[in-house]
């Protein structure tokens, strides 16, 4: 894979907000926030996606979304937090890195991230097999 923005900032290449880092994680301001303390959070290891990282990656880096969220509630009032990812092209995935939006919520905000969607009839027995 090919360096990207996220690699830049880890080596501090280029200058980011970073509010949080460890050895295996690093937590900044998204560029384009859709609201203040917009935050993501990237594994410095490389993956595309979640397909991709081992169990043990994972919960390092929800272990840095959680403190994360505790710092934003703590240090600008969020009193919820949406926890935002999207693997894979299907899903649509923008940029070829695994990482996590971490955007902090107040009442009436007025941001609305739930698209609405039509639910569809799916026959749940049917799919459930499928997992037996």
């Amino acid at each position: 894979m090919k360096k990207d923005v996220f690699d830049k900032i880890i080596k501090k290449k280029i200058p980011a907000y970073v509010i949080y880092e460890d050895e295996n994680t690093i937590a900044f301001f998204d560029k384009k926030p859709v609201c203040e303390g917009h935050t993501l959070v990237v594994p410095k290891k490389r993956y595309e996606n979640i397909f991709d990282m081992s169990d043990k990656e994972l919960c390092n880096i929800i272990r840095t979304v959680k403190i994360v969220s505790d710092m934003l509630k703590n240090k600008i009032g969020a009193t919820g937090i949406n926890i935002l990812h999207a693997s894979g092209f299907s899903a649509q995935q923008s940029v070829n890195r695994f990482h996590f939006h971490v955007i902090p919520r107040k009442e009436n905000d007025g941001l609305n991230m739930w698209p609405k969607v039509k639910y569809k009839k799916i026959d749940l027995n049917k799919v459930f097999k499928k997992f037996k």
